[in-house]
């Protein structure tokens, strides 16, 4: 997968970052307490450099007075004076310490949370084909890694920004009310910084996208061998998988390494622009001291020694905010994308399950070919419907479009009379329960796993009648909890027919009218086929049953057998009628019908 490039420098990175601050609306009071005390931190800088006059002064005369005209501190002497007001400049600053970091690391925190959940809620209602054409590493990459980069853009940026921006802006104000033609001297190398920090910003972005990229691929890799960690040791791959890694690690290596190598070159040439301004104003102190005190060159030579580093803080937030805005730009690309399409208004309680498909084509979205040519055929409840053909024939393809998990535009699908586009996608998806050779189970357990999503609540009886219709309770009773036991990731702890059979019992207790049984029988065993089949007859019975199989036992019972081939239905009719046309059907009975027939298209 790639990134979608930017789309006009630095306006676009201005606008996303402008959308990235959007999200702090929320934490506003919070965000104006971490101001306030980042305004109380930066203030503070002139003070200690203004403190260091009286004491300069101080040297030569300790008693004299600092603050003669005020009533009850017209007797506190330098001596004293000094070092009380080090002391209350220090607490001073730690307060405004505290409250900038604190307040608003709440905001971020509370930013970078809201962001990762409506990224993944926003996952939730991704059509099908986005989860086609993205890979699932670089979208869990997003959810962390790239919201991570966001909170250095929303934090530490912001810090920077305020603090040390803040911090210059009160160092300069000093400077200019001690000797104003000095500091406009300062003033001259601003617009050579300012060139300096624009053209490395590009250069940060342009970098910090490709390690987001390279970090995603990492975690493509990696998810990949553990979730086939099984394949991978069966085939002897893991060599394979080393390099792999090795390769896409090493890839974001050379990518961090490339930024950090910018980062290397640009600070120690912003500091030497810096340092030389720094030098001249020195000579130019002492050329053109006048009447000046010690006291008062030492804190002016002080207050612009303290310039540098807020300067080149400032100068290196740039690139901290290009890391937020590469990610904040991947960030929101996922999150414009435009949710599954829902533009039904009818709401049913229950339907009657009476399916009938019209002139059905169908191609997936971006390609031409037509899975899908022409299909007709109607399924009154309680029927049940069998599709047979070869890999690639178009029958996961047709299963996949009654819950509208694609789109049909050609062609129409009505679950009783009603075109399914015209339902609402929650309702419509209510009324179908489907059970594939896929099965997924999450780390939970097994009650949890039956009674999944809109069933979840469902009574504890009601879980155990689903489990037994099944026929899952020989097994789960002899588990050490019982259907409160844990399955693992993925039910990885049960065995592939116990996996079927609660996938069976959840589509029981969901109690759908219409159910879609695709391949469901395909990888297992005859003693875990028996236990299947004998489920799938209760589980079919006064139900409108779409079959996708290619076991014998299960298609010779079906009311009606499409044939499909390439997209089209060739044949129909019953398991004996099809026999006796000695087409089609019967060639691929005469072979067994053995044949793993999952749908690739």
């Amino acid at each position: 997968m790639s990134e979608a490039p930017p789309k006009a420098g630095q306006d676009s990175s201005l606008k996303i970052y402008l959308r990235l601050l959007g999200y702090v609306k929320p934490y506003v009071g919070l965000f104006l307490l971490s101001i306030v005390g980042f305004v109380i931190f930066a203030s503070t800088q002139p003070m200690l450099a203004g403190i260091l006059k009286y004491f300069v002064d101080g040297l030569s005369n300790p008693e004299a007075v600092l603050f003669p005209n005020v009533p009850y501190l017209k007797d506190l002497q330098l001596l004293m004076a000094v070092p009380l007001l080090i002391v209350l400049i220090a607490a001073w600053q730690g307060l405004g310490s505290f409250l900038g970091n604190y307040y608003l690391a709440k905001v971020s925190l509370g930013l970078v949370h809201d962001l990762r959940v409506e990224l993944f809620n926003k996952l939730l209602v991704l059509p099908n084909r986005y989860f086609d054409t993205h890979n699932s590493g670089h979208l869990i990459s997003r959810i962390t890694f790239n919201v991570t980069m966001v909170t250095g853009a929303a934090t530490d940026a912001i810090k920077v920004v305020f603090r040390e921006g803040l911090t210059v802006v009160f160092l300069f104000g000093y400077l200019i009310w001690m000797n104003w033609k000095l500091t406009l001297v300062m003033l001259a190398i601003l617009p050579l910084i300012a060139f300096m920090v624009g053209s490395s910003s590009k250069k940060f972005r342009k970098q910090s996208k490709k390690i987001q990229v390279a970090m995603g691929d990492v975690t493509h890799v990696a998810s990949e061998t553990i979730q086939g960690y099984r394949v991978v040791r069966s085939f002897g791959g893991e060599s394979y998988e080393e390099q792999r890694f090795a390769a896409a690690s090493q890839g974001n290596t050379d990518k961090q390494l490339r930024m950090t190598k910018t980062g290397a070159v640009y600070t120690p040439m912003l500091q030497l622009v810096i340092y030389t301004a720094m030098a001249a104003l020195m000579f130019l102190v002492l050329l053109l001291r006048g009447d000046a005190t010690a006291g008062d060159l030492v804190a002016y030579i002080t207050a612009a020694g303290l310039l540098p580093k807020p300067i080149r803080q400032l100068s290196e937030v740039s690139s901290t905010i290009q890391k937020g805005v590469a990610g904040a730009e991947s960030i929101f690309e996922q999150l414009d994308v435009e949710p599954e399409v829902d533009l039904g208004t009818v709401e049913r309680e229950r339907v009657n399950g009476y399916l009938e498909v019209r002139n059905l084509s169908f191609s997936y979205p971006g390609t031409e070919r037509e899975v899908l040519k022409n299909i007709s055929f109607t399924a009154a409840p309680g029927q049940m419907i069998a599709l047979v053909g070869r890999s690639g024939s178009g029958k996961s393809t047709l299963a996949s479009l009654i819950p509208r998990f694609y789109h049909h535009e050609v062609g129409e699908i009505l679950l009783d009379d009603v075109e399914i586009e015209d339902y609402r996608l929650r309702n419509l998806r209510r009324h179908v329960a489907q059970v594939t050779q896929h099965v997924t189970l999450f780390n939970d357990t097994i009650a949890n796993n039956i009674a999944y999503g809109d069933l979840a609540g469902a009574p504890r009886a009601d879980i155990e009648k689903a489990a037994t219709d099944a026929y899952a309770m020989d097994f789960i009773s002899q588990l050490p909890e019982g259907l409160d036991t844990q399955v693992g990731e993925n039910g990885v702890l049960l065995s592939g027919g116990q996996r079927q059979r609660l996938a069976i019992a959840r589509a029981l207790l969901k109690n759908a009218p219409l159910l879609i049984l695709d391949e469901a029988t395909s990888a297992l065993d005859t003693e875990s086929e028996r236990h299947i089949q004998a489920a799938l007859d209760h589980v079919m019975k006064g139900r409108t049953t779409l079959v996708i199989a290619h076991r014998l036992s299960t298609i010779e019972k079906a009311d009606l057998i499409l044939v499909m081939d390439q997209g089209q239905i060739v044949e129909r009719g019953t398991h004996a009628q099809l026999l006796t046309q000695n087409g089609y059907y019967s060639r691929l009975h005469a072979m067994g019908l053995d044949t793993p027939t999952e749908d690739i298209a």
